[in-house]
């Protein structure tokens, strides 16, 4: 059944064993990902206010763009996981292809309307006419290189659907790193280039994700063999769109969720002053550092979710819940106890102000015992559009966002000031953490007594 001898089978031996070696890479391919944005404002806050201010009007409309790239990505690794555990080594290479034309097609879409957008649309963000000719300089490039942004996550998302989480993680890490080189010697000129500033910051991410769309492509084609020759067959490709929408769709939606909260609850922040905003920015800093093995989990559970699925493996997929829950409860107690005694000495990394610090650590002392339901919510929501149910996953980010979160933060806030609006995350956090457990247990023992157990199906 297998497509090479580089994907250890996940349908067999100890659970806890694979997940731990599918996670490892990407924390660091994660966290490598983390850097680009740092990087990149780092280098640009050396050339002025104005870069920075334009580079951050940019940083609304990338975050939706990646986020219909991962959405689609998720989507890619639900179908080709569920088709890879099942056998189906031809549905695997159908599904990759026909998915990357689609990737391809959609990137070309976004290229066109972004070209032919960007003083209106950033004319309608707030940006004043000083600063975009500066935003062109940024997002021309940007769109021209949006192939090299969807493209590749589709062929990541197809590489860990088969279990090959480590050359992700060796990839998004290389990537990250020449970023890191290539920033300074396009925005400052240096080695006998020209002084491209704004616009070098861009060409240096163009540059450094189109290597990433080569060797994502020259793994996925010559050593692990999961593409075809592309079909121009309008219903073949519509059947195989079908089955990575189904689920990428939905996904997309769920990772927009966040940050349109993210806004409101900065703005209910923003009454208490200016420094309560700089000390939750802090916070919100320090943050996904503490989450990034929770989001390395939630970006290998889904695979295996899948690939168990497709196989008829349903006492492991019961399995597989009951060591996520173990997990995240010790995990999330560990980072509770050490950002409440820490919390302070890293916010003074980032201020100096009494104020922000106060606002800084009120948050990392409350928030962070919740984390076990947070980091639940995100292995949940993943193991879902693994098994190729998106509804749930998507339901309970809406439901953790507009039916909890954001009503008991805006009494909270009203209530009880900024203590309350902490209280109110670390309370939604746990409330749907429980709900999560629920839900996926429910489903996959639901699975269990309906799916007899059964051996992955020969190649056909």
């Amino acid at each position: 059944m297998s497509l090479s001898n580089s994907s250890p089978s996940l349908l067999e031996g100890p659970v806890p064993n694979h997940l731990q070696r599918l996670a490892l890479p990407m924390v660091w391919g994660i966290l490598a990902v983390m850097s680009f944005n740092i990087v990149d404002t780092y280098f640009v806050s050396q050339l002025g206010n104005a870069p920075l201010a334009a580079m951050s009007f940019t940083f609304p409309i990338v975050m939706v763009i990646n986020s219909f790239a991962i959405g689609l990505g998720a989507g890619t690794s639900s179908a080709v996981a569920r088709a890879y555990g099942a056998g189906e080594v031809r549905n695997v290479r159908r599904l990759v292809t026909d998915t990357s034309v689609l990737a391809l097609l959609i990137s070309l879409v976004i290229t066109v309307a972004g070209l032919l957008t960007i003083r209106p649309l950033f004319s309608l963000l707030g940006a004043s006419p000083e600063l975009l000719p500066l935003i062109a300089d940024y997002m021309v490039p940007w769109y021209l290189g949006t192939i090299f942004v969807i493209v590749p996550t589709i062929a990541l998302s197809a590489l860990r659907a088969i279990g090959n989480s480590a050359l992700t993680g060796r990839i998004m890490v290389g990537v990250a790193l020449f970023n890191l080189v290539l920033d300074p010697i396009l925005i400052f000129g240096l080695f006998g280039l020209p002084r491209l500033e704004l616009q070098g910051a861009a060409l240096a991410t163009v540059i450094v994700r189109a290597l990433s769309f080569g060797a994502a492509l020259y793994f996925l084609i010559r050593r692990e063999h999961l593409m075809a020759p592309p079909q121009w067959h309008l219903g073949t490709l519509i059947e195989s769109w079908r089955k990575v929408l189904a689920v990428g769709l939905p996904a997309v939606l769920t990772n927009v969720i966040i940050p349109m909260a993210g806004g409101v609850v900065v703005a209910l922040v923003a009454v208490h002053g200016d420094d309560a905003v700089a000390g939750l920015g802090v916070a919100l800093r320090i943050e996904p550092l503490a989450l990034i093995v929770f989001y390395a989990l939630s970006a290998v559970v889904g695979p295996f979710m899948g690939q168990n699925a497709g196989a008829g493996k349903t006492e492991r997929l019961r399995e597989t819940v009951s060591v996520l829950a173990r997990f995240c409860l010790v995990l999330g107690a560990g980072l509770a106890v050490l950002l409440y005694f820490t919390g302070e000495p890293i916010a003074r990394l980032f201020s100096e102000s009494p104020e922000v610090i106060a606002v800084a650590v009120a948050y990392l002392s409350l928030v962070p015992f919740s984390y076990a339901g947070y980091g639940f919510v995100m292995s949940a929501n993943a193991a879902f559009n693994g098994l190729g149910r998106p509804l749930p996953a998507t339901l309970i980010s809406f439901l953790r966002v507009f039916g909890v979160y954001l009503p008991l933060a805006w009494l909270g806030n009203h209530l009880w000031g900024m203590t309350g609006l902490f209280a109110a995350t670390a309370a939604s956090n746990l409330l749907l953490g429980v709900l999560s457990w629920w839900w996926l247990r429910h489903d996959t023992r639901q699975r269990n007594a309906e799916v007899p157990q059964s051996a992955p199906l020969s190649a056909n």
